[in-house]
Parts: C-alpha cells; sequence; structure tokens
C-alpha cells in the first residue's frame, strides 16, 4: 500500500483496504487518510473521503480511535477551505477541537492533531505565532515517537515559517531534511514540493534552476500532481 500511496495511486491504496474498512477502525481510519490526501494533491475525490470518513467515525469504539476520526474531518475541511472548494473552516477548527479534547498527551495521533493545528492557524487563521508553536509540538513529537514521514511535513513547516521571517537559513536546512526524509521514505508524491521549496530558499540561481526543474519532471512524471504545484511550475498534465 505505501508503494501505491506514495507514487499517487491513491484509488488502488483505498481500495486494498477496503475489505477491512468495512469492520475495523484502524482500517477504516487508513482508508480515510488515503483519501483526503489525494484530496490535498489532486482537488478531486471529496465524495469518496467524506464516506470513508463517515465510516471511520461509525466504527470507532473508543476516545483514541474518536479522536483520531475527528482529527481527519478536521482535515478533511481544512482541505475543502484551502482549496477553494467549501469553506468549512468552522468545521475544522470544531473538529480539531474535539479530538484534542479525546486524544490524551501521549497518544501516538497527538503530533499528527499539533500538525494540523498548526496548519489552520499559518492558512486559515494567519497567525504565525500559534502556528510556529503547534509545529515545534508536532516536531517534537515525531521524533520522539520516530513518525518520519510526519517528520518531513513538521521540517517542512517549521523550515516555512523562517522563510516567512526572513532567516532563510533556517529555512534552508529545514527544507533539506524534508527533502532527505522524503527521498529515504520514497514518498515521490512529496518530493517536488519539497524540491520547489528548498529552490525558493536557494541562494544559487543554477542550483535554484536545477530543483525546480527536477521538481517539474516528478510532476510530470506523475500525470501533474500535486496539482497545484503543476500549476506553480506551468507543467502540463
Amino acid at each position: 500500500m505505501w508503494r501505491l500511496r506514495s507514487r499517487a495511486c491513491w484509488d488502488d491504496a483505498a481500495a486494498l483496504l477496503a475489505p477491512h474498512a468495512t469492520e475495523g477502525a484502524e482500517a477504516a481510519q487508513r482508508r480515510t487518510a488515503v483519501l483526503i490526501e489525494q484530496c490535498m494533491y489532486t482537488g478531486r475525490g471529496w465524495e469518496p473521503a467524506e464516506d470513508a470518513l463517515r465510516t471511520a467515525e461509525a466504527l470507532a469504539g473508543d476516545d483514541e480511535e474518536r479522536g483520531a476520526a475527528a482529527c481527519e474531518r478536521g482535515h478533511l475541511a481544512y482541505a475543502s477551505t484551502l482549496l477553494g472548494v467549501r469553506d468549512r473552516a468552522d468545521e475544522a477548527r470544531s473538529a480539531l477541537g474535539r479530538a484534542a479534547a479525546l486524544l490524551g498527551p501521549q497518544s501516538p495521533t497527538r503530533p499528527l492533531l499539533d500538525f494540523r493545528r498548526g496548519l489552520i492557524a499559518q492558512h486559515l487563521s494567519e497567525n504565525p505565532g500559534d502556528a510556529t508553536a503547534a509545529f515545534e509540538r508536532a516536531h517534537a513529537g515525531a521524533t520522539a515517537r520516530g513518525q518520519r514521514l510526519l517528520l518531513s511535513f513538521t521540517w517542512r513547516h517549521v523550515a516555512a515559517m523562517a522563510e516567512q521571517d526572513g532567516r532563510l537559513s533556517e529555512a534552508r536546512y529545514g527544507f533539506t531534511e524534508s527533502l532527505r526524509i522524503r527521498e529515504e521514505l520514497g514518498y515521490l508524491v512529496g518530493i517536488a514540493p519539497a524540491l520547489a521549496s528548498l529552490a525558493a530558499v536557494t541562494e544559487d540561481e543554477t542550483e535554484a534552476t536545477r530543483l525546480r526543474r527536477e521538481a517539474g519532471r516528478l510532476v510530470r512524471l506523475l500525470g501533474g500532481v500535486p496539482t497545484w504545484l503543476a500549476r506553480r511550475l506551468g507543467v502540463a498534465p
């Protein structure tokens, strides 16, 4: 499933989980996460993601599972708002607040929740202070738990906040670490965004051009995914 997901084959990955996702809360939650990731990268697939999420919510049997499902609902509502599909900002905040009340401090989902609350603060509330604090909590939690994929995201957003503050050397370091982890994991669909972000803070224009060219090559390889990056780079599907 990881190989399919990392190569933008979310429908196939979700199909592998489907036989298990009607009875088990963990499989239902994993399938939901895969389909929401597809929404984030492609801007499509909203109805299947909603259906999968409702199943995960129905199967949740304890506070950990209910909190994880609420975390996914918050992320789906955030994605819908960010990509201009439908304004669901209040739903996103409410769902993540509910997840925070359900998940204990030592929950393995807590770093992901902190990260997503950081996204809300960064992109919807435009509160860089709260965003930075949430990303740093998520980063510490992901590091402590060995959650390397999440760590690639926390490095990326900690770096983005540093870039916004004009701390370009810190931004370069963070983007470089994010790229390194994604390459090591083989998270192909996430490598192009990491390359483009690093290019934006690279002082050597020749190297920056090389990074952008490689990002464009990967986007073309994946059929124009991520769609938002394809538009930015002028890459046709």
